[in-house]
Parts: C-alpha cells; structure tokens; sequence
C-alpha cells in the first residue's frame, strides 16, 4: 500500500510538472511588448537622403584620435535606428563616412552656430558689457565635442533706434532736443528744450557725439 501511494504521489507530481511545462511554452501568461515608439531624433532626420548629408543628431561617429587640430580628417559614421539613408549610388547604407574639419563646437566660426542674446546689457558702456550665451551649433556642421555650449559675448541687441535718423533730428531739431527725445533720454531732451539747446552749445556738442556714436540708445541697445 505504501508502494502503491508513492507511486500515485509521484504520477501526480508528474502530471502538474507537464502541465506547466505545456502552459508556459505554448500559451505563456506574460508576454514583453515590442517597442514601436519612433524616438524624437527622426523628425530632423530626412528620409532617404544621402548619408553624409545627415545631420549630427541622427548619426553615431567614431572619433579619429589621429587627426590633426584644424585639419581635414575622416570619420567613421552609422546610422542611428529608425534612420534611413542611401550612398551615391542610391543603395540603403548603415556605415558611411565624412570629412570634416579636426576642431571642438566651440573652436568653430561665429557663422557656425546661432547664440541666445541678451536684452539686459549695457552695449555702449566702457569697457564693453559681455553676457553669458547660449550657443548650438548649426544642424549642417560637423564638429567635435557638446554641440550646445556656453560662451562668453559682447552685447550687441539693437532695439530698433536708427543712428542715421538721430543723426539727422540732432542736426535740424537738436535746439528743442528731438534727438534726445529720440533716444528715449527725456531728462536730456527736456533740458535742451527749455534751454534752447543750451544757447547752441549743447545742440552742437549732440550733434558731434552722436556723430561718432558716443550718445545711443537710453537703453543701452546698438543702432541699427
């Protein structure tokens, strides 16, 4: 009887051991989704383009530890998932390479990458202001290093003042401190007004500053 139970026992098992077995290799209870969102690079990355007119964002580089600083190196480069992009021959192409000048982001040409600018500096101050920017290079140049970095520039917001047009009030109606008016120094206008130009003097004396761009902007702001 004993046999017999053990047996019993171990078929039971048996069973439960197969049951499971079957159940999470043809029907299994969880199952991973796939992934299908596109990530967000791929909307800057046209579509079956040439690859070497990528831009940085939807390509992986290599960096060439041989190149030389400021001179033409080559890169080895591939796609990023989800990009698609064909060779000169209108084949689809994963591994590419580019040329490209051997310098950091930073290290580029001021035409090479557009800057925040700031609208709470003092342009005609002495010495000159500078402000903390912002910089991102340009989606068509390639470089090394962070394509977003910081840097330090002068003050150069304009807001919309005219250096010829105060130029030419200060000449004809600087005596009643139009030009002054102009620039938005009331203080200054108010004072040639009710002065008649300080007798000429003051009129004369405006006119030559703003000449030479001495006298701006109340608001510190460049001519334009």
């Amino acid at each position: 009887a004993g046999s017999l139970m053990t047996t019993k026992h171990s078929q039971t098992q048996s069973t439960f051991a197969k049951s499971l077995t079957s159940t999470s290799t043809n029907t299994p209870y969880f199952k991973a989704a796939e992934s299908t969102e596109i990530p967000s690079y791929v909307t800057k990355c046209p579509s079956n383009g040439l690859c070497s007119r990528l831009p940085p964002d939807c390509m992986t580089c290599n960096t060439n530890y041989s190149c030389v600083y400021g001179k033409p190196a080559t890169f080895d480069c591939k796609v990023k998932p989800h990009v698609h992009c064909l060779d000169q021959n209108n084949h689809k192409q994963e591994n590419f390479t580019i040329n490209m000048t051997c310098q950091f982001c930073w290290q580029l040409a001021t035409t090479d990458y557009v800057c925040t600018n700031s609208t709470s500096c003092m342009t005609v101050s002495c010495p000159r202001q500078r402000y903390n920017a912002t910089c991102t290079v340009r989606d068509h140049i390639h470089c090394l290093g962070n394509r977003v970095f910081p840097k330090m520039l002068y003050c150069n917001w304009t807001g919309g003042y005219k250096w010829s047009t105060a130029l030419a009030l200060s000449i004809t109606l600087g005596g009643f401190g139009a030009d002054r008016f102009y620039l938005g120094q009331w203080r200054e206008g108010l004072g040639k007004l009710f002065s008649f130009g300080g007798l000429g003097i003051w009129t004369l004396i405006d006119v030559l500053l703003i000449g030479v761009g001495y006298v701006g902007p109340a608001d510190g702001s460049l001519y334009i």
